[in-house]
């Protein structure tokens, strides 16, 4: 039919035979989160926007590879992750990782200016809590609650079992919880 939006399968058959419209179609489409992935394992927006753009000129790459019928976000996410994870390696550092996500208008009436100040205050407390955790705690951490990720594709992107997933998040909340020193609702 023509004028319809094409599914992601089918852009990204289109990719592999060399369409780069359709790989365009893609990036555009993944671009936000590629981005968010490699900021919250870089901790830094230079680094981030380098392994995202780097990760997609890599899965373009290896789109021969991708196997057809499977989900293509987990796929990229994990080639994302990869080079992020590679570039903090390379660069020798071990940054806290600052996970400021752009809130988008919620369409609830403005908060007080006093509950605005309260909620910055705890996020800034939850925020330097999971900067003191271990590497894979934040990860996981970040991955399932920061971008949204379900288990599967947390498990894709940080290449882990699922159940790696589940008990790594689990202790990682744990140890989030002890660093608190209050109660954090499993969500």
């Amino acid at each position: 039919m023509e004028g319809r939006p094409l599914e992601e399968s089918e852009l990204v058959e289109q990719a592999k035979r060399g369409d780069t419209v359709a790989y365009e179609t893609l990036v555009h489409t993944y671009q936000g989160i590629a981005f968010r992935t490699a900021y919250l394992l870089t901790g830094q927006a230079v680094d981030a926007e380098d392994a995202a753009q780097e990760a997609f000129v890599k899965a373009f790459r290896a789109l021969g590879r991708f196997r057809p019928g499977a989900p293509f976000r987990p796929w990229l996410l994990q080639i994302v992750a990869n080079e992020a994870r590679n570039r903090r390696r390379s660069a020798g550092r071990r940054a806290t990782l600052a996970l400021r996500l752009a809130e988008g208008p919620s369409g609830d009436a403005a908060p007080s200016p006093e509950a605005r100040l309260v909620a910055a205050e705890r996020r800034e407390a939850l925020l330097a809590a999971i900067g003191v955790l271990r590497e894979e705690d934040q990860q996981v951490i970040a991955c399932r609650y920061f971008l949204d990720l379900s288990e599967e594709e947390t498990a894709r992107t940080l290449g882990w079992r699922r159940g790696t997933v589940k008990s790594r998040l689990s202790r990682a909340l744990a140890r989030l919880r002890e660093t608190l020193g209050e109660e954090v609702r499993d969500a």
